[in-house]
This record gives structure tokens, C-alpha cells and sequence, in this order.
């Protein structure tokens, strides 16, 4: 290693330092700072004004209350009448934000989760901030698009000292993972199934014909994050804003793979790197290898890009007629409850639109802490619903085409669909 790399690598290990104790603003949040700054002086300037001018005397007040009842009497009383009755509609209205849906009851439910888990480490920079305020900060900063110093000023608390106490937090949720996201098994797994489809009766899935009830449903959602040191230049030949749009590095992002079941909630979370796109192989290895977490006669829903496996079915690449188009239409009714829960997911945990984060493991922590955080909230029954976006199909590597069996089982599926489907079988 050369001086010119020893520096580099100081420089890099010195601005990963820095980065851990300081959040820049984005441009937006700027802005509105400034913004707010500007109306701050503005403001003090006025008052100062008024406070310099003396005041006028009592009767002159007086003559100047009389003349506005005379000119605007009746209007000041509808007025008066009108902002006494529209304000607490108006705020209710604008309160509809996920912080607001973090009332005291989930506070003090995650709080008493933390108090009760193995993990009874004392959390990083809690000096001067109770469990319960911890937690209401950290579910602020994963909630709201806000920068540490807007939190900083909130909480009345140290910037350095908002940065430990989130991640320590998530530290802490983190070890949170194997009981909230928890693969049902025996008779919770049987519990659990759900219908393939409505057109299906039951004493056709009882005659042994093949048809799966479904267990969850897989699939997998991009969180962009902020790119580490030293990976921005990329040698391409292609213009600089083609390149950002069609040649993202695959580090500006991680991979969330999820199952979840009917509910919403997650029975299963991988956390990758962007450039790992082995869709689904860890979850499909460890199913052949442990058959029993699959209960008899089941199966997951996953899109076209996943492998086609006897635990898995996927829609057909290419429609060749209706038989085909019923089949994955009826598959995008089951996977439309995964993009629902993803939404969900993004929609009360807005930081997650962004991560300006360019340490892996940290961006992890976060979002694995929304993911168990996720299924807390669906527990309690505080659902923030989000507007659903399909995601895109994905090529998978890493695995061998579909076997014969599995692609006969999912023509036997389509064929008894479209068979009821029918009109001239009915």
C-alpha cells in the first residue's frame, strides 16, 4: 500500500467517524430551516418594534373597539362561531400521521417489550432520557422524515447524543427478531393456511386433487440508501444522468425479502446487500431441508422471477391463453397482500424512503428494527394503511430451471381453475 492509499483510507476512516455523530440536512430540510430561521428574525424585528412604541391611551382603544363592532359585528361573531367549530376537525385531520398513531398504549407496550427481552444491556446515551422517552424519540426518527438537530431541539437533547440512543435502540429491537418474526409451525401453521382460491370448493381440496392452500406469500422490496465512501465513481461510458437512472450501484441500496401471511404480518425477513440477487434461495434451501416447516398440502405465493419449486408457486412467465391469465390473476390477488403490507410498512416508517446511512450494518439495524416494529404494530391492531405499488419482477440466480413435477402441479392448479371458471361447467 502506497502513501497516496494510507491517506485515503485515513480520510475514509475519518469521515465514517464523523458521519456516526453527524446527519447532514437534505436539501429540503434546509430550506425549511431557513425558512424558519428568516421568520424567527422577522418576528423578534416586530416585536421589538411594538415594545419600542409607547402604548396608546386607554379611551383611544376603547373608540377603536367600538368603530369594529360597529362595521364588522356580525361577521366577527361567525367567525367566532366558525374557528370554535372547525379547529378540532382541521387538527384532527392533519394529525393523521404515523407518529400520531404511536399513542401512549404502543409506547409503553414496546417499552415493556425491551424491559422483558434477554438483552437488559443499559442503552447508550440514556443519561438524561427515560425508556419511555427513548422510545418515543426513536419512533420519531424512524416516523418522520426529520434530521437529528430537528429531534435534537424536540427532545432537548445532544445531537451526538439523539445518533447513540436511536442505535442502541435498534440494537435492542434488533435482538427482538426470532420472537416477533416467527415461522409458524404445527398447529399455528395449520391455523394459518388460507384458501388458493374461491373458485376451488372445499370438497375438491378435500379429493386430494392437489390444490394448495397457501401459507404467506413471498416477494421483496428495494430501501435506497445513501452510498458508502469511495464507491460514487463509476467507470462508465454512459452520460452522468443516464447513468444514475439506468446504472445505480448496487450498494445504494438494500434488499428486504420478505413472507408475510394474510394479516400483513412478517413470518420471514432477509436483509441484503443491493448486489446479492439470489431471490429466495436461502428461504428455498432451508425448506427442502426442514420439509416439516411446510404443513402437508401447502404452499407460498411468490411473483414471476422466483424459482418455480414444490414449495413454491409463481405465475406463468408468458400467458399463452385465458387458462393462464386466470391462473396469475389469481396468484396477483395473494401477492397484492405483500405490496399492501410493504406499503404499510414505508407509509408509518417514513425514513425509510431514504436511509442516509452509508454504513451497511446500521442501515440494517434500521430496517430490520421497522420490519419487528411492523409486526408490533399489526399485533395491536394499529394499522397505517399505505398505497400499494406492485414491484417489479426480479431475475433470480443461483438456481436450477423448474423440475417437471412442479410445473405439471401448477397445469393441474390452472386447469381446474379455468375448468370452474367455466360458465359452461357451472
Amino acid at each position: 500500500m502506497d502513501v497516496n492509499e494510507c491517506v485515503l483510507s485515513a480520510g475514509r476512516a475519518v469521515l465514517e467517524m464523523v458521519e456516526r455523530e453527524w446527519q447532514p440536512l437534505s436539501a429540503g430540510e434546509l430550506e425549511h430551516r431557513l425558512d424558519q430561521a428568516v421568520e424567527e428574525i422577522l418576528e423578534s424585528d416586530l416585536i421589538a418594534k411594538l415594545e419600542a412604541q409607547p402604548p396608546p391611551p386607554p379611551q383611544t382603544i376603547y373608540v377603536q373597539l367600538l368603530q369594529s363592532q360597529a362595521s364588522v359585528g356580525p361577521q366577527v361573531l361567525h367567525t367566532t362561531t366558525t374557528t370554535s367549530c372547525s379547529p378540532p376537525e382541521e387538527e384532527a385531520a392533519e394529525s393523521q400521521d404515523p407518529l400520531e398513531t404511536v399513542d401512549s398504549a404502543a409506547v409503553k407496550y414496546i417499552s415493556d417489550l425491551l424491559q422483558s427481552s434477554k438483552s437488559r444491556a443499559r442503552m447508550a446515551g440514556r443519561a438524561r432520557l427515560s425508556l419511555s422517552h427513548t422510545v418515543l424519540l426513536s419512533l420519531t426518527l424512524l416516523s418522520e422524515r426529520v434530521s437529528y438537530r430537528s429531534v435534537s431541539r424536540r427532545f432537548q437533547l445532544e445531537k451526538g447524543n439523539i445518533h447513540r440512543i436511536f442505535f442502541s435502540f435498534c440494537e435492542r429491537i434488533n435482538t427482538l427478531e426470532e420472537k416477533q418474526i416467527r415461522w409458524p409451525v404445527g398447529r399455528e401453521a395449520e391455523e394459518a393456511l388460507f384458501p388458493f382460491s374461491s373458485l376451488i370448493g372445499k370438497d375438491e381440496r378435500e379429493e386430494g386433487k392437489g390444490v394448495p392452500q397457501v401459507l404467506g406469500v413471498l416477494g421483496h422490496t428495494r430501501i435506497p440508501i445513501r452510498l458508502p465512501i469511495g464507491k460514487h465513481d463509476v467507470e462508465s461510458t454512459v452520460p452522468e444522468v443516464k447513468r444514475m437512472k439506468k446504472e445505480a450501484h448496487p450498494d445504494s441500496w438494500l434488499n428486504l425479502e420478505l413472507v408475510c401471511n394474510r394479516r400483513g404480518q412478517f413470518l420471514y425477513c432477509r436483509i441484503s446487500k443491493g448486489s446479492d440477487m439470489d431471490r429466495g434461495g436461502a428461504l428455498i434451501d432451508r425448506l427442502k431441508q426442514l420439509p416439516e416447516l411446510m404443513p402437508s398440502g401447502s404452499c407460498l405465493i411468490a411473483r414471476a422471477g422466483y424459482p418455480l419449486t414444490a414449495q413454491v408457486l409463481t405465475p406463468y412467465a408468458e400467458s399463452h391463453g385465458p387458462r393462464e391469465e386466470l391462473f396469475n390473476k389469481t396468484l396477483e390477488e395473494h401477492l397484492h397482500i405483500l405490496d399492501q403490507a410493504v406499503a404499510n410498512l414505508r407509509a408509518r416508517f417514513k425514513r425509510l424512503r431514504y436511509l442516509d446511512i452509508g454504513h451497511y450494518d446500521r442501515a440494517r439495524a434500521v430496517v430490520l428494527t421497522a420490519c419487528v416494529l411492523h409486526n408490533v404494530f399489526v399485533e395491536m391492531g394499529q394499522v397505517f394503511e399505505g398505497e400499494a405499488e406492485k414491484e417489479e419482477a426480479i431475475t433470480c440466480e443461483g438456481h436450477a430451471e423448474a423440475d417437471d413435477e412442479s410445473i405439471r402441479r401448477r397445469d393441474m392448479i390452472a386447469d381446474l381453475l379455468f375448468k370452474n371458471f367455466d360458465p359452461g361447467n357451472t
